[in-house]
C-alpha cells in the first residue's frame, strides 16, 4: 500500500474489506468495523460468514446486497451497494460498499476486495428530502380537499363549519376562529379552540387599529406572530386580552374577495414556532380559498334572506279564522334556485259568513314571477271581497293579468265555500282539480269544469262547478309541484296525493294538534322527501265542520245581482241543499218553484238588486213541533205586484196565482224604499 493511501482513506472515512469466497470468511480494517458498527455489536452476531453479515443488514436491504454480491462473483465483475444496518440497540446506520471479485489461477472467484464508507448523513438527509416529500404531498392533496369541500359549502353556517373543522397537514392549529367585518365591525362566524367567553370580546365590536387583524386587514397582507413576546412588543393595546387564551403564536390571514376585505381567519399555536416558508404559503392558500368561499356564501345568504322575506311579504301571513270550517296551508320552496316562485294561496272572509279559497301558480321561478304573484293575489283577494260570484272573481282576475302586459300567465282555482250548508263552488283556469276527503275516509278528484289560464284571453269566461261537503269532510287544494316531478308523471302524482289524504287521521278527541294539521304534515312531508322536486308547492286544506249541533244554520241569504239571471239557478240549489240538510225535504220542490216565481218578479220589473232570505223557524216540542218555512224577496221599487188572471195563451201573468195557491201564507209589506215580498209553508214535524 503507498504511504499517502492510508492517510487519504483515513481522511476521507473510507474502510476496507476482504472476503474469502471459497472459505466464506469476511475480514476488515477497524475503520470498516466502526463504519458497519461491527464496535459496538455482540460477538455472537457475527461470525465473519456472509451470512451472519447480511443478518446484519436491514431486511429491506439485505436481499438487493445479497443479489449484487452473487451476480458480481458470477460474472468475475464489481459491484456497490446503498445499504442500512440495524445496531442491538435499533439505532440505524447507512453504509456504501465498492467490491470487486478477484479470480484464482483457474479463472474461479477467490476472493472479493473493496472498500466501506459512512453514508448516515446521506440517509438523514434522505430521510429528511422524503419526509418533505410527503408533506408537500399531504400538503397538496390537503388544498385540493379543502378546495373541494369549500366549494360545496353553500352558506356561511357551512363555510365556518368546513373552516373549523380542517385539518393543517404537518401544522396541527390548537385553535381556529373565521370572522367577516362589516363597517369595521368584527362578527364571528366559527370557532375552535377557544371558549366561548374567550372570544365574546371581540365579538360585534370595533377592533381597534392596533390589532393584528386590523393590521391584515389594512395592508391585505397575512400576520404571522412567533411569539408571545412579539405580540405583547408589536400590539400592546390588545395584549392583555389575547394573553389569556394562552396562545403562544398565531397567523391572521385576511379575506379578500374582489378586492374587498371581507373578514380574517385567525390560526394559532400553543407553543411559540416561527413559521417556514412552506406553511405561510400554506395558510395564504387556505386564506384565499376561504376568502372566495366565504364572498360566495355571503352573497347566497343575503339573495335567499331577500327571497325568503319576499315570500312572507306576498304570502299571507296568517289564514283567518272562519267559524264552521278549519283550514291548514303549507308552503314548501324548490329545492334549489332562490326558493322564490309564483305559487300561492289565499284564504279570503267573504260577505255572508262565507269563505273563499284560493291556490294559484304565476308561470316561472323568479323575483318577476313572484311580483306577479303577489299582484294577482291582491286583486283577486280584492273582487272576491267585493261580493262577485266565482265565475266573475276569476274573469276579473284574467283580464287583470292580461292588462298588466307581462308576457306571464297564471293557473288558478277559486272556490266560494257556504259556511251554513257545505255547499262549495269552484271556477278552474287551467289548474289542478280539487281533492276532496269524505266522511269515510275515501278521496276522489272532484271534476270542475276548466277555462284558460289567467292572462291568455281577457274575454274568457269561466263556468261554475257546484259541489257539497257532509261536516267532517275536507276539501284540498295544491299546486302541480305536489303530484309532478321527474320520476313522477301527472297521474302517478294524485293517485299517491289521493292515497295520503285518504289514510286514516288521528281521533281529534285528546289530540294536542288538530288532525288537519297532521294531515297537512302527512301531504308536505312525503313531497319534502322526494329527491327530485324542483318546483314550489302551494298546499290549502280545509275541513267543513258543519254548525254547531250538527244541524245546519237555518237561515239562507242571498243578494241576487239586476242583471245576474243565472245566479237565480244558484240560488235555487242552495235553497233545495238547505232544506235537506234542516230536515224539511218535503218543501223544497213547493219551495224552489215559489222562491223563483219572487226572485224573478223582483228583477224583471224592478232596476235594483233583490235580496232572497229563507228562514225555517219550529214550534215547541210541546206544540207540536211544526216546522214553518218564510222565504223573503226585499227590493227597492215601490211598484207593487198586481195579481193577474192570464189567459191561456199568456207566457206570463201567474207568478202570483202560484203563490195563492201553494203557500200557507203570503204577503207584501212596505220597508221603507222598497218592498219586501214572502211566502211561507207549513209541515209536519221536522225530521
Amino acid at each position: 500500500m503507498p504511504d499517502w493511501l492510508e492517510p487519504a482513506m483515513a481522511a476521507n472515512g473510507i474502510g476496507s474489506f476482504d472476503w474469502d469466497i471459497r472459505r466464506d470468511v469476511l475480514e476488515g480494517d477497524l475503520r470498516a468495523c466502526a463504519i458497519i458498527g461491527l464496535d459496538a455489536m455482540d460477538q455472537g452476531r457475527f461470525d465473519r460468514t456472509a451470512a451472519s453479515f447480511l443478518a446484519l443488514l436491514h431486511p429491506e436491504d439485505a436481499p438487493v446486497v445479497r443479489r449484487r454480491v452473487e451476480r458480481a462473483v458470477a460474472e468475475l465483475g464489481q459491484c456497490g451497494a446503498y445499504y442500512r444496518t440495524v445496531g442491538p440497540n435499533g439505532s440505524m446506520r447507512a453504509v456504501r460498499f465498492r467490491g470487486r471479485v478477484l479470480a484464482d489461477a483457474f479463472g474461479r472467484a477467490s476472493r472479493m476486495v473493496g472498500f466501506v464508507w459512512d453514508a448516515t448523513v446521506e440517509l438523514h438527509k434522505r430521510d429528511r428530502a422524503d419526509r418533505l416529500a410527503l408533506l408537500r404531498e399531504e400538503r397538496s392533496r390537503f388544498i385540493k380537499e379543502a378546495a373541494r369541500a369549500l366549494s360545496e359549502a353553500v352558506t356561511v353556517r357551512d363555510v365556518a363549519r368546513v373552516f373549523t373543522e380542517l385539518p393543517l397537514p404537518g401544522l396541527p392549529p390548537d385553535g381556529l376562529v373565521l370572522a367577516s367585518f362589516e363597517a369595521g365591525r368584527a362578527q364571528i362566524l366559527g370557532a375552535s379552540g377557544y371558549l366561548t367567553e374567550s372570544l365574546a370580546v371581540w365579538d360585534r365590536t370595533l377592533l381597534p387599529a392596533g390589532h393584528p387583524a386590523s393590521e391584515a386587514l389594512r395592508h391585505r397582507a397575512p400576520v404571522f406572530v412567533s411569539s408571545r413576546a412579539e405580540y405583547r412588543e408589536g400590539y400592546p393595546e390588545v395584549w392583555e386580552p389575547t394573553s389569556r387564551n394562552g396562545r403562544g403564536s398565531w397567523a391572521y390571514l385576511p379575506l379578500v374577495a374582489s378586492g374587498r376585505a371581507i373578514g380574517v381567519c385567525v390560526v394559532s399555536f400553543d407553543d411559540e414556532r416561527e413559521l417556514d416558508a412552506d406553511e405561510r404559503t400554506l395558510l395564504t392558500t387556505l386564506g384565499g380559498l376561504v376568502a372566495q368561499s366565504l364572498a360566495r356564501a355571503r352573497l347566497h345568504d343575503a339573495e335567499h334572506e331577500l327571497a325568503a322575506g319576499l315570500q312572507r311579504v306576498m304570502l299571507p301571513r296568517t289564514v283567518p279564522a272562519v267559524p264552521g270550517v278549519t283550514t291548514a296551508v303549507r308552503y314548501l320552496a324548490a329545492g334549489s334556485g332562490l326558493q322564490i316562485g309564483g305559487d300561492w294561496y289565499d284564504v279570503v272572509p267573504l260577505p255572508g259568513g262565507h269563505v273563499g279559497l284560493v291556490i294559484g301558480d304565476v308561470q316561472g321561478h323568479d323575483v318577476h314571477a313572484a311580483g306577479i304573484m303577489g299582484q294577482l293575489r291582491i286583486a283577486l283577494r280584492a273582487y272576491a271581497a267585493e261580493g262577485h260570484p266565482p265565475a266573475a272573481v276569476m274573469a276579473r282576475a284574467s283580464r287583470f293579468l292580461a292588462d298588466l302586459d307581462t308576457d306571464h300567465f297564471a293557473t288558478c282555482t277559486y272556490a266560494e265555500v257556504n259556511v251554513d250548508y257545505g255547499v262549495v263552488y269552484a271556477v278552474r283556469a287551467g289548474h289542478l282539480d280539487p281533492v276532496v276527503r269524505r266522511a269515510d275516509g275515501s278521496a276522489a278528484v272532484v271534476p270542475v269544469a276548466g277555462g284558460l289560464p289567467l292572462g291568455i284571453d281577457p274575454d274568457q269566461e269561466y263556468r261554475v262547478t257546484r259541489f257539497s261537503l257532509d261536516p267532517g269532510e275536507t276539501v284540498l287544494l295544491c299546486t302541480d309541484g305536489l303530484v309532478e316531478s321527474r320520476g313522477m308523471d301527472l297521474d302517478q302524482g294524485v293517485e299517491r296525493l289521493t292515497r295520503a289524504l285518504a289514510a286514516p287521521l288521528p281521533a281529534a278527541d285528546g289530540a294536542a294538534r288538530d288532525p288537519l294539521e297532521e294531515l297537512a304534515d302527512r301531504i308536505a312531508s312525503q313531497a319534502a322527501e322526494s329527491s327530485e322536486r324542483e318546483d314550489d308547492i302551494a298546499l290549502l286544506l280545509l275541513r267543513w265542520d258543519g254548525p254547531s249541533g250538527g244541524l245546519a244554520a237555518q237561515q239562507l241569504r242571498r243578494r241576487i245581482g239586476q242583471a245576474d239571471l243565472a245566479r237565480i239557478a244558484e240560488v235555487r240549489a242552495e235553497l233545495r241543499d238547505a232544506l235537506r240538510r234542516w230536515g224539511v225535504a218535503e218543501f223544497i220542490d213547493t219551495a224552489e218553484l215559489l222562491s223563483s216565481e219572487l226572485v224573478t218578479n223582483a228583477i224583471r220589473h224592478t232596476d235594483r238588486d233583490a235580496m232572497f232570505t229563507a228562514r225555517l223557524y219550529r214550534e215547541p216540542a210541546a206544540d207540536g213541533g211544526r216546522a214553518r218555512l218564510r222565504v223573503e224577496v226585499e227590493d227597492e221599487s215601490d211598484l207593487w205586484p198586481t195579481r193577474r188572471t192570464p189567459g191561456e195563451q199568456a207566457s206570463s201573468g201567474r207568478g202570483l196565482m202560484l203563490v195563492e195557491a201553494l203557500a200557507d201564507a203570503w204577503g207584501v209589506e212596505p220597508r221603507g224604499s222598497g218592498k219586501r215580498m214572502w211566502f211561507e209553508l207549513s209541515g209536519v214535524a221536522a225530521a
